[in-house]
């Protein structure tokens, strides 16, 4: 088939009820959009963080429905984004790493919770410190457990590393921490009182 040149464009022709349309694009950035939209998610869940990832998926938060990956793939060549939800250890790195061998291109990863981002507060030999030691990892979403939201996050950011995806861009992602509004809203509350009793 060969390679997709990124200057390669698409015209889409044609609309609804005999209107006349069109639009024109990249052939990669049509692709990566479809990607992006599309994720086939295989969960390899292997401690607490599996509760959490539950959660996830359920009706509450509908953390996978949004991004197109509801339905889990449990074979790695029908998925494209590998969860790594919990503790690795090295009994079971190299099944790990035969699982991500065996996705098809383009594949991601996303490491759920700081076990699988750094090995958590084991610091022993039996586990991997991180899975980034065995697969490269796209996104890390740190917690123990992550909260939801900060897994949405991390969808998000990966999503746009996907977008990005045409050029190449391998540098993983990491969930930044949220600012607190009510840990501002009480410093202000506390400067405008200050401020009143001065006067």
């Amino acid at each position: 088939m060969g390679e997709l040149k990124p200057t390669r464009q698409v015209t889409i022709e044609g609309g609804a009820s005999g209107t006349s349309g069109f639009a024109t694009t990249k052939l990669e950035a049509l692709l990566a959009w479809a990607r992006k939209w599309s994720l086939f998610k295989y969960p390899f869940v292997t401690a607490c963080c599996g509760m959490e990832f539950m959660a996830l998926t359920s009706p509450r938060f509908d953390g996978s429905a949004r991004f197109g990956a509801e339905a889990p793939r449990f074979s790695p060549r029908q998925s494209d984004l590998l969860w790594v939800v919990g503790t690795i250890s090295q009994r079971q790195a190299p099944v790990l790493k035969r699982i991500y061998e065996q996705m098809m291109e383009p594949k991601w990863v996303l490491a759920f919770g700081t076990c699988a981002s750094c090995g958590g507060f084991y610091d022993n030999y039996a586990t991997v410190p991180g899975i980034d030691k065995i697969i490269p990892c796209d996104v890390y979403v740190p917690g123990c457990p992550p909260r939801p939201e900060a897994v949405l996050d991390g969808l998000m950011l990966l999503q746009d590393k996907i977008q990005r995806g045409a050029t190449g861009d391998r540098r993983p992602g990491i969930v930044k921490p949220r600012e607190d509004p009510v840990r501002d809203l009480v410093q202000l509350r506390k400067k405008s009182s200050l401020e009143q009793g001065n006067s």
